[in-house]
């Protein structure tokens, strides 16, 4: 046998045995089966998003596997191993990429360790690492220590790449600050837990765009609705988010499950279990999700409907549609649509494709006019096919304007609380929106709540919801048959508690 043929055995044989030890091939080689090893569904998700998006987030509970899927990702792109089943970004080439966390403490502990096993050691002179992480013992090259004051943080690692050459991974903790994500190019980027400081994603994100690379986060919510997490919660081109919680983490039985939320403070139980942000001094509708989010069901006809918009004149324009049972007297939140960046004739065609016969509630600057053309906004939505009411939403049939935002959403709670609103799981960016609300010294943040408003105003006139049968009466209802439809009285829960 020849050297050169010598040589590509023993390349195949250590390629085979990188393989056979791989993480990748072993523990994520096939999809998870109850009892067995491999990713689970939300993770194959998560990866396969990255073939089409720039940007990625798990904004998720602990100990949902979110950090393994972002270790797992980061091993593959170093080692140029990919699973059978993944259809997510791949490189074909070695790779320069940077994994972050807080600290050097939490770094260590789990971003280095996940990746290359722990590391315990007092200095440099260390021959090799551990390699019991997600990338193979074989395939680690050089690395080198920073000296920062906590013993065994790496501060790079350069790893064997399956086409040849080698990668690198570099580290580094937010509490350098932003200046440190500076500098070169980088085929991607894992961020593990979300930085406090915007900055430091932002720069993060310029590592990634010359060589059309990936960034991914991974992170439990603690710091509330943070800029990092609205910027994936607005969407956009390139830009992908779940959220993910305890019931999406299979190794975690009810048992224990039950004996992880016992065990922590009672505000902290939605971020830690189901990856809710943590808001800043209240949320505004104290209920938890489960009582009032239900799964798609047959709306009956008689139920009424009514719809509720609200204009995008500086912000995402957003429409709910809602089905009225009036004998229970229980509100079914069916659809919603949030769209920015578009005409008010583009709102209103996609208002009317989902029933032109179904009334639309507005708020009063829907009669704020165009620069251009001098047409108020509801005209360029009626004009385009919306059914929209004669005069804007009101909680008095004779007082127009500017209509308080406390009652409305005081009672919206109470229904809540009380089981007469049901929000169907599939309107996820209105559920969204009703996570974050929040106030900030006791009043509401009018920030990223244009369903929510939309939601409210609805509400407001929800008297004049119809059936199917009963056909459009409320675009041309005269105003003494308003006047006396008087039946729904958004003030009685203040009332009832005064």
């Amino acid at each position: 046998m020849t050297d050169a043929a010598s040589k590509a055995v023993s390349l195949l044989k250590e390629l085979a045995e990188s393989r056979r030890r791989n993480r990748l091939i072993v523990e994520y080689g096939t999809p998870w089966v109850p009892g067995g090893k491999g990713p689970y569904p939300w993770q194959i998700d998560f990866h396969a998003a990255g073939a089409t998006n720039m940007e990625r987030a798990v904004i998720a509970a602990n100990q949902t596997g979110k950090s393994t899927a972002g270790a797992a990702e980061t091993a593959a792109h170093l080692t140029g191993v990919y699973p059978d089943w993944w259809q997510g970004k791949r490189f074909d080439a070695p790779t320069d990429g940077i994994a972050a966390a807080p600290t050097n403490e939490i770094l260590r502990d789990t971003v280095q360790e996940q990746l290359f096993g722990k590391v315990d050691c007092e200095n440099s002179e260390t021959k090799d690492l551990p390699g019991t992480g997600w990338v193979p013992k074989s395939s680690i090259g050089e690395f080198g220590f920073r000296q920062c004051g906590v013993n065994n943080v790496l501060d790079f690692v350069r790893v064997k790449h399956a086409s040849g050459g080698w990668s690198q991974i570099t580290f580094r903790t937010y509490e350098q600050g932003y200046v440190k994500f500076q500098g070169v190019t980088r085929d991607f980027v894992w961020l593990d837990e979300e930085p406090e400081d915007y900055k430091v994603f932002t720069e993060s994100l310029m590592r990634i765009l010359v060589k059309r690379g990936v960034l991914y986060m991974t992170r439990t919510p603690l710091f509330g609705a943070s800029d990092a997490i609205m910027h994936f919660l607005d969407g956009g081109l390139g830009i992908w988010y779940r959220t993910v919680t305890w019931d999406d983490a299979p190794h975690l039985d009810d048992a224990t499950k039950a004996q992880l939320l016992a065990s922590l403070p009672e505000h902290e139980r939605d971020v830690r279990s189901k990856g809710i942000p943590l808001l800043g001094s209240g949320a505004v509708y104290k209920c938890q999700q489960d009582r009032y989010i239900i799964e798609p069901i047959e709306l009956p006809k008689h139920w009424a409907r009514i719809a509720g918009t609200d204009f995008g004149i500086d912000h995402p324009a957003g429409t709910v549609w809602l089905a009225h049972d009036r004998d229970a007297d229980t509100i079914y939140v069916y659809d919603c649509y949030r769209q920015k960046g578009q005409t008010a004739a583009y709102h209103g065609a996609a208002i009317r494709e989902r029933g032109a016969w179904i009334p639309v509630a507005w708020p009063h600057d829907g009669m704020t006019r165009d620069k251009g053309g001098g047409v108020a906004l509801a005209e360029q939505y009626r004009n385009a096919g919306a059914n929209m009411l004669p005069e804007s939403a009101r909680y008095d049939i004779d007082k127009g304007g500017a209509q308080s935002r406390e009652p409305i959403t005081l009672a919206i709670l109470e229904r809540m609380l009380t089981g007469r609103i049901k929000v169907f799981s599939t309107c996820r960016d209105l559920l969204d929106e009703l996570r974050l609300l929040h106030r900030k010294d006791g009043v509401i943040v009018p920030e990223r709540d244009d369903l929510e408003s939309a939601l409210r105003y609805a509400l407001l006139d929800i008297r004049y919801a119809v059936t199917p049968a009963e056909g459009d009466p409320a675009r041309n209802r005269p105003q003494s048959q308003r006047q006396t439809d008087a039946d729904y009285d958004p003030y009685a829960i203040i009332r009832r508690s005064a």
